[in-house]
């Protein structure tokens, strides 16, 4: 069977359809109003290190903590609905194993809001061994097991849920290779230029993620053991390895899942189709293992690493920018040229993606040279980064998204002017955001400090006076789809 045999949608009940787009909308509503709550937490700590709120230092770390979590957890449940929306147009996927992913999600955030709001945890969302064991009394054993299970219990949602992609993809194509488009990147099949971009990208999803969460379900039940039985001292280099293998593939599979917006919607405002192609099945594929292989840039001052683990990672890291420039911010340039298209505030959104994505690897890059590595990584400079990846990468297509599914997109009317304005603080206020982080990073102010020394102080004013903004033009984004996406129907 060719792949353009299996290139056509999938059909499905009226009823499932309705299901299916009621369980998109929760997605996409739950995951927003977090990022929503989550700046605010972000803007109250760059407030206190600014000494224009007081808090304190146990609940700063707290913040912190559940800031980190938050994003990361907002991340994946949004960046799910896009994916699953646009998956299910082409494989068969269950609508049981969608919510029955949400609602343990749910659960895993009750136990983490739990652990650290009433139980005072506040290790940060690495939950780096042994901190968890060894507060000196800030939090208890127990709170730190309750974070600890949360993530897990969110982790085998998500499991489960990747259980059901793999399932539906090999009952469509075969195998996850031809999927990936393998077949035709290596000439077993001819090229097939209708060959979904979303099924591309969901299978190199499925793949790193299921791996990243399987890595983070161990280091999680071992964290646990140890947590209760002390006498079992798991190695903390190799713990180490596994954490950040784990949440670097989770926070970046995000992007990737979300990008399947920009595939789908810039043809459907543009009018031409996106072609998939020998070089993009190249490019995803090489993404499959420079996801996987990175993470020990975080590990460069780690002298006990092997160096050749630390030499692969860097330059993996040098390279890792080249796949998203060429397959996706060059063709996103190239089917918009010259085509007509209306800048509605979904297309504006999807098309500053593409920038916040390209340029946002810039400092992560410079930051995985061991030079400039061992001076800028524990400052703000890695929040630089991350902050501009997140804000003007990631959350443009979430956003962009939500306003296709409210109907903007195929909408004649012009953007309404509380869009517009919306985009531009949001625009100009994330920008902001990320340039003071990055150069409070090469000014060596460090990360993950409660409080500021009087020549810092100046960096996070500015820093709060960014975050406001970015907190207004969010806050404008979700009244939109809390107004216009309930009744808004599946577009056509």
């Amino acid at each position: 069977m060719s792949t353009t045999e299996v290139s056509s949608k999938i059909e499905y009940s009226d009823s499932e359809d309705r299901n299916a787009l009621i369980a998109v909308k929760s997605h996409l509503i739950a995951g927003l109003l977090v990022f929503l709550l989550m700046m605010l937490a972000g803007l109250a700590m760059r407030a206190a290190q600014g000494t224009w709120l007081e808090i304190g230092a146990d609940l700063f770390y707290q913040i912190m903590t559940v800031h980190g979590v938050g994003v990361v957890g907002a991340a994946m449940i949004t960046s799910t609905g896009v994916q699953w929306y646009f998956l299910r147009q082409y494989v068969k996927l269950s609508n049981g194993v969608f919510w029955t992913n949400f609602f343990i999600f749910l659960t895993g955030v009750v136990l983490i809001l739990g652990s650290i709001f009433v139980g005072k945890y506040g290790g940060a969302w690495t939950f780096l061994f042994p901190l968890p064991a060894i507060s000196m009394g800030a939090w208890s054993t127990g709170a730190a097991a309750v974070f600890q299970l949360g993530l897990l219990v969110i982790g085998v949602g998500f499991l489960i849920l990747y259980l059901d992609f793999g399932r539906a993809i090999l009952a469509r194509y075969g195998s996850l290779s031809r999927a990936l488009g393998l077949t035709q990147l290596f000439g077993k099949e001819p090229v097939d230029y209708k060959h979904p971009a979303a099924v591309v990208a969901s299978t190199m999803v499925l793949i790193v993620n299921f791996m990243g969460i399987a890595a983070g379900a161990v280091v999680l039940v071992m964290g646990l053991i140890n947590l209760f039985y002390p006498e079992f001292k798991p190695d903390a280099l190799l713990m180490k390895n596994l954490i950040y293998f784990f949440g670097h593939v989770v926070i970046n599979a995000t992007m990737y899942a979300s990008v399947i917006a920009v595939y789908e919607l810039l043809p459907r405002y543009t009018g031409r189709p996106w072609k998939t192609n020998k070089p993009f099945y190249a490019a995803w594929f090489a993404i499959v293992f420079m996801v996987m292989g990175v993470y020990p840039h975080h590990l460069l001052m780690d002298f006990p690493m092997p160096a050749w683990g630390l030499i692969v990672a860097q330059v993996l890291s040098f390279g890792s920018g080249i796949p998203v420039l060429v397959v996706t911010g060059y063709g996103a340039l190239m089917i918009v040229y010259r085509s007509g298209i209306k800048w509605s505030t979904s297309a504006k959104l999807l098309f500053l993606s593409m920038f916040g994505w390209a340029a946002g690897v810039i400092p992560a890059i410079l930051d995985a040279m061991v030079t400039v590595n061992r001076t800028f990584h524990n400052t703000l400079w890695v929040p630089g980064h991350f902050h501009f990846y997140l804000l003007l990468g990631l959350l443009p297509m979430l956003i962009g998204f939500a306003y296709f599914l409210a109907g903007e997109g195929d909408s004649k009317e012009r953007p309404k002017a509380v869009d517009s304005f919306g985009f531009y603080a949001y625009l100009i206020g994330a920008f902001m955001t990320s340039m003071v982080f990055l150069a409070s990073g090469a000014n060596s102010i460090p990360r993950r400090w409660a409080a500021h020394l009087p020549e810092w102080i100046g960096f996070a004013q500015a820093g709060t006076i960014a975050a406001s903004l970015v907190v207004l033009g969010m806050l404008l984004f979700i009244m939109r789809a809390l107004i216009s996406l309930p009744g808004a129907n599946n577009p056509r």
